[in-house]
């Protein structure tokens, strides 16, 4: 039994007021642990007191996640917060649950399963954990087919577009698998499904192909990808697959275009990510991987454990982890049903172009987001000679809005954009709000004199020293080349790798 003495004067400080006591006198600890206790109510207000300092999540147009959630499902986070979900055989409804919701998502992607039958799939820690568990399983089928037809099974490569989230080059990285990537153009920031295929060998492990970019929130051409994958695969005596990253458009397509054939109607798809946490309406922390049959899925990476009760199949990369999000999506699966869905996501859309009309009509900007795709705004400044899109997004957050700025990825990184994401709690008001505060900055931004880093690389005549060091002399740059010179140097203020954007 611990014992714990306190002082006098430390029981009566818990009694008094959290500002009246020494307790906001000292430096918080920063290193080491403090050698000594503090009041639960010090605690709880000092902690609280420092989050006040973090942006507001509602207005966090930068992120897809949702973060919003109705007091019902709140109830049955908190009810469920100090559930392991590893621990099947002590949480079985929590288990049961999980295999309800992987039912749900294969019929509405159209895997062909029947209405009995039980889907292949799991609930991970978002897209990235699925689409390293999926990657996995194509690295794995590719080496086994190799190593029986006696080949060399140790290069490994995935086709992507340059567009792809930072988690598919992690995958690459971590499971020493190269990386084709298929540069953009100015024009056209999405995978082009030609240029995919042709860069295809027989050393492709799968082509992943994005529902939804993370830079415009355009779709991709999944079935255009299908068709011609599958008369190279013909010409060629190769099987090389397709997988879906569908993190963020896998629970739009199905209500909005339940027509687009993206899913496993493609005969070469065998996976597909989504991320729950993202327009599947839940917080942070959940996604799920499909797979389009057991025949997808390597047995060998399925490990089976009976030391928490009973066995025990597991094909995760975490163990340990909360149950609550896996509950809250159950919640919104059939708390919302498909018609909830699609509500949901048709006021997305709606509000995404309230949002691109009022921006249109200033004649200020480029739209280069879809009208298909994920509600994503994204737009670029047609003249970035007397400021950039980064100027605006650092001075929208004075009025409390996050809208991120940054560079298209190879070989577009001369376009330089705004985007916002338009996310269920994100209303109508809110999107004429926006576009009164991008009116007010761009009127500040217009009286004031270009700051010196975006002066040194304006569209008129500048001295600047030759590669000889002997003088100055007059040139004169176009429009492009300005631009790409503003962004280059933004980009190393901004240190920040693009298709990390999320």
């Amino acid at each position: 039994m611990v014992l714990t003495t306190t002082s006098i004067r430390e029981s009566e400080e818990s009694l008094h007021c959290t500002f009246a006591s020494r307790y906001v006198q000292e430096p918080l600890p920063k290193f080491k642990i403090p050698k000594k206790s503090m009041p639960k109510e010090a605690a709880y207000q000092i902690v609280n007191d420092e989050l006040m300092l973090d942006g507001n999540p509602r207005l966090n147009l930068a992120s897809f996640v949702s973060t919003w959630m109705e007091p019902e499902c709140d109830k049955l986070i908190m009810s469920s917060i100090n559930k392991n979900y590893v621990d099947m055989d002590e949480y079985p409804v929590t288990t049961e649950l999980q295999n309800r919701s992987v039912n749900m998502l294969a019929h509405l992607f159209h895997a062909p399963v029947g209405d009995d039958e039980t889907a292949v799939g799991v609930g991970t820690v978002g897209s990235s954990e699925a689409i390293m568990l999926a990657g996995l399983a194509f690295k794995r089928k590719w080496q086994s087919k190799r190593k029986a037809e006696g080949k060399p099974f140790d290069k490994p490569n995935i086709v992507t577009g340059a567009n792809v989230q930072v988690c598919w080059e992690k995958f690459a990285r971590y499971f020493e698998v190269e990386l084709k990537e298929v540069k953009l153009k100015e024009g056209y920031y999405v995978m082009d499904p030609a240029k995919a295929v042709e860069i295809v060998d027989e050393n492709t492990i799968c082509v992943a192909a994005i529902l939804g970019s993370t830079l415009t929130g355009e779709f991709e051409d999944v079935k255009l990808l299908n068709e011609l994958l599958t008369k190279k695969n013909k010409e060629t005596g190769w099987e090389t697959p397709i997988h879906v990253d569908a993190a963020s458009g896998g629970f739009i397509a199905p209500f909005l275009w339940p027509d687009l054939e993206w899913d496993f109607r493609l005969p070469l798809v065998k996976s597909i990510n989504v991320s729950g946490h993202k327009y599947g309406l839940v917080y942070a922390g959940v996604g799920w991987v499909i797979w389009r049959s057991k025949e997808d899925l390597p047995d060998e990476l399925v490990f089976h454990i009976n030391y928490l009760g009973s066995d025990q199949p597991t094909f995760t990369l975490n163990f340990s982890k909360g149950s609550y999000q896996i509950i809250a999506q159950y919640y919104q699966l059939i708390r919302l049903g498909f018609e909830g869905y699609k509500d949901v996501m048709e006021n997305c859309l709606s509000n995404a172009k309230v949002l691109t009309e009022g921006i249109t009509k200033m004649g200020r900007f480029d739209i280069v987001s879809k009208d298909v795709g994920v509600p994503v705004v994204a737009f670029s400044l047609r003249d970035s000679s007397k400021y950039t899109v980064f100027e605006v997004s650092e001075h929208l957050r004075r009025y409390g809005w996050i809208v991120p700025a940054y560079t298209m990825p190879p070989d577009a990184e001369h376009i330089a954009v705004l985007r916002v994401v338009i996310r269920e709690d994100f209303s109508h008001s809110l999107a004429e709000r926006l576009v009164s505060d991008i009116e007010k900055i761009l009127s500040e931004l217009d009286t004031q004199p270009p700051r010196l880093p975006t002066k040194a690389v304006r569209v008129t005549a500048e001295e600047v020293r030759n590669d000889k060091g002997d003088g100055f002399h007059q040139f004169h740059m176009d429009t492009v080349e300005t631009q790409k010179d503003i962004i280059k140097h933004w980009r190393k203020i901004a240190g920040k790798k693009t298709s990390g954007v999320c």
